[in-house]
C-alpha cells in the first residue's frame, strides 16, 4: 500500500472513531486495528496521537471549506443564497444519524487547557470557519457582517448542545427557522441593538 494511501486510511479511521466516540476515548492501538496496518507505519506517517489529531482538525476544515465552495458553485451570484444554503447543509448534517456536533467544539471541550495545542488548533479552526460567514455576510450586504457571524454562531452552538442534551426532542427544523429568519432580518430589515440603560 503506498504511504499516501496508508495515511489516509489510517486518518479517515480515526476521524470516523474520533467524532463518534471522541479524541480521549480511542487509542492508538485501536486506530492501527481499525485501518489494518502495522504500528511501524502509523508512526511513519503520524509521530504521536496529537499529531493525528491535527491532521484530524486539518481534515474537518477541509470538509467545511467544501461545503462553502458547493454553495458558491451552487450560487455564485448571490452571497446571500449561499449563507442560505448553508445553514440547509448545516441542518441536513444535524438529521444524520450519528451527528454528534461540532468536531471542534468537541475538541475544546475534550482538551479545556488552553495551552495545549488540540485546543489551540481546534479554536483556531472553529474562528476561521466563522470567519468565513462573516465575510460571506459582507459580501451579502449584511449591515453588520460580524454581529450576524456572531449571533449565528451562538444560534448553532446553542443548538448543539440542545442536541446533546435532548436528542430524541430536538428538531433541527426549529433552528433552520430561526437561522434563515436571522439572516433576513440582518440582509433586509436590520433592527438595531437595544442599548442597554
Amino acid at each position: 500500500m503506498p504511504r499516501k494511501s496508508v495515511r489516509n486510511q489510517i486518518l479517515q479511521v480515526a476521524s470516523d472513531l474520533f467524532y463518534r466516540e471522541g479524541i480521549r476515548a480511542v487509542g492508538i492501538d485501536r486506530i492501527i486495528l481499525e485501518s489494518g496496518v502495522a504500528k511501524a507505519s502509523f508512526y511513519r506517517n503520524f509521530a504521536s496521537k496529537d499529531d493525528l489529531v491535527a491532521a484530524y482538525l486539518d481534515y474537518q476544515q477541509d470538509l467545511n471549506a467544501k461545503d462553502l465552495e458547493e454553495v458558491q458553485l451552487q450560487f455564485p451570484d448571490s452571497s446571500a443564497l449561499q449563507l442560505h444554503a448553508l445553514i440547509d447543509t448545516f441542518v441536513k448534517k444535524m438529521k444524520t444519524p450519528g451527528y454528534r456536533g461540532c468536531p471542534f467544539v468537541n475538541t475544546v471541550v475534550e482538551f479545556p487547557d488552553t495551552a495545549h495545542d488540540n485546543h489551540l488548533n481546534a479554536v483556531k479552526g472553529t474562528d476561521e470557519n466563522w470567519k468565513a460567514i462573516e465575510k460571506l455576510a459582507e459580501q451579502a450586504g449584511a449591515a453588520r457582517p460580524s454581529e450576524l457571524s456572531e449571533l449565528l454562531r451562538m444560534l448553532c452552538n446553542g443548538a448543539v448542545m440542545l442536541s446533546y442534551i435532548h436528542p430524541s426532542d430536538f428538531n433541527p427544523d426549529n433552528f433552520s427557522r430561526a437561522a434563515h429568519s436571522l439572516v433576513d432580518s440582518h440582509l433586509f430589515g436590520w433592527t438595531p441593538t437595544r442599548k442597554e440603560d
